[in-house]
């Protein structure tokens, strides 16, 4: 079977399967210099620049730019940097899939031994845009010399290429750059502009430039949500490359839908003008409605369900999907509970038809999303993604959100450790121990050895230190969590839930 490489495009061209580059795209001019060549990049942000240039309306390649001694380079080089993109999911409801061979990456050049070459790119006037998802250091503050051969951080090698251009161009306010950072931290590209700005100071760089810097480049924050898991397993890979007819080194897959939101103004709107090929890009003065939705809808849903899944016994979240109660656990939290006390002014068609997507991705089969990865960290992402939800219903409604209490017992029960080992907890379930990682550990087993259950759910219930407010004086019903815990002691958590579905007001839609 052959490899997947530039000359190979043509005996694929009558492949209904494959969406197959033109080879006019390959004329097309650099007008992108990414840092990271992982999976997640070339799964979203990259899918949207190819799949604008295939309508002829961006016209610009990539140059990747790879920072770690991770990977195979030369695999980009065997495939002329040509890779396969297998998208799986529901869409309303309906199965949907979509094979490409991605044509948007030109280069991928090694920031350790083509140093040259990415800053030979700065001086590229076509270049106006930078994307980056970095696994090296990320966005942090470290001590860096610009002037190494490279740049030790991420924001030094960034610092390194915008000084590079400034100098080339004479300090042209056109010669400025949209840089649109998605690592998934908040605020991602206001601080990235902000280390970019304290490593000029340190490294002694001339005023004017730190002029240019801030009034001439758009470092704009960007909220990315599409699941990639990267390249499928041995198995899936081989079913795909035989149907195809080609091997593939490069493959990724995610699932279908995509969201990139943007923080910008119409004049990077102007020059990211992919955007316009797909409603998942956004660009918009504020993303914070999208960062609330996302965080309080999908977040909120998976953090108040993975511990009840995984007691219950489903390994992913597709298969706690198709269970019927509990997929009315998570339809009925969504929709009634989560969807209409967003702490954030939305419109109500707005958070139902985000819900929907939402359902429509938890039930897509082709994403093996394991609940157990979901529960690390499970108590600060209950307060993070969960409490201002909570609070936000009990101020408009009078009363303490049913689902979410529930959620708050089972959230409680997981974290009870079994089994100590050194510094690790162990929770135990179905018949077999799992590591409960969480800060909280400790805390929780020193609580789950009171005598009393009444008095250990009093403690937890009203303690600040867990959930940043106290429970208690919110309308939470201790007694109902005490009945949960001793329901999930007894009876289990698949049992505990079809019980509590039978007692509540809203448990059937």
């Amino acid at each position: 079977m052959n490899q997947l490489f530039r000359e190979h495009l043509r005996r694929l061209r009558n492949n209904p399967d494959v969406i197959i580059p033109d080879d006019s795209i390959f004329q097309l001019p650099e007008k992108i210099i990414q840092f990271g060549t992982g999976a997640f990049l070339r799964g979203l942000a990259d899918y949207y620049v190819d799949k604008a240039n295939r309508q002829g309306i961006f016209n610009g390649r990539i140059v990747v730019i790879k920072s770690t001694d991770q990977g195979d380079l030369k695999a980009f080089e065997r495939q002329d940097n040509l890779y396969t993109h297998v998208m799986k999911g529901l869409q309303n409801g309906k199965l949907v899939e979509e094979t490409i061979i991605s044509s948007s990456i030109s280069r991928v050049l090694s920031a350790k031994n083509q140093w040259s070459l990415v800053l030979d790119c700065a001086r590229n006037p076509a270049i106006k845009i930078a994307f980056s998802n970095t696994t090296e250091l990320g966005i942090q503050l470290v001590q860096d010399d610009i002037y190494q051969w490279p740049p030790v951080s991420f924001p030094g090698k960034l610092l390194a290429f915008l000084y590079t251009r400034f100098k080339a161009f004479g300090g042209n306010p056109d010669a400025g750059l949209v840089i649109v950072a998605t690592e998934l931290i908040s605020d991602n590209g206001k601080k990235l502009e902000s280390i970019v700005l304290e490593l000029a100071h340190r490294n002694g760089l001339e005023s004017s430039f730190i002029d240019w810097l801030e009034q001439c480049n758009s470092f704009c924050n960007s909220l990315v949500d599409r699941i990639v898991p990267g390249r499928p397993d041995d198995l899936m890979k081989k079913e795909i490359e035989e149907h195809l007819g080609y091997k593939d080194d490069l493959m990724i897959i995610s699932e279908y839908y995509g969201l990139w939101a943007i923080e910008g103004d119409k004049k990077v709107k102007e020059i990211l003008s992919f955007s316009q090929i797909d409603p998942g890009v956004i660009i918009e003065p504020d993303i914070e409605l999208y960062r609330e939705l996302k965080l309080r809808i999908l977040n909120g849903s998976h953090t108040l369900g993975c511990g009840l899944a995984y007691l219950s016994g489903f390994p992913t979240v597709a298969k706690a999907m198709e269970d019927e109660l509990f997929s009315s656990f998570i339809t009925n939290l969504i929709q009634n509970e989560i969807a209409v006390s967003i702490p954030y002014p939305v419109s109500t068609e707005r958070t139902q038809k985000f819900s929907k997507m939402i359902l429509d991705r938890f039930r897509n089969p082709y994403i093996g999303h394991k609940w157990i990865n979901i529960t690390h960290n499970y108590s600060a992402k209950i307060n993070s993604r969960v409490i201002p939800a909570f609070l936000e219903f009990h101020k408009e409604y009078g009363v303490a959100p049913e689902y979410m209490t529930f959620g708050f017992a089972v959230y409680i029960f997981f974290m009870k450790a079994t089994r100590k080992d050194s510094d690790n907890y162990y929770g135990f379930s179905n018949g077999t121990y799992y590591l409960i990682q969480d800060q909280r550990a400790p805390y929780f087993y020193q609580k789950w050895q009171l005598s009393s259950l009444s008095e250990m759910v009093h403690l937890i219930l009203k303690d600040p230190f867990i959930w940043g407010t106290d429970l208690t004086k919110m309308g939470v019903s201790e007694d109902n969590v005490v009945h949960y815990l001793e329901s999930l002691i007894n009876l289990g958590a698949a049992q505990t839930l079809a019980e509590f579905l039978t007692k509540t007001e809203y448990a059937k839609i």
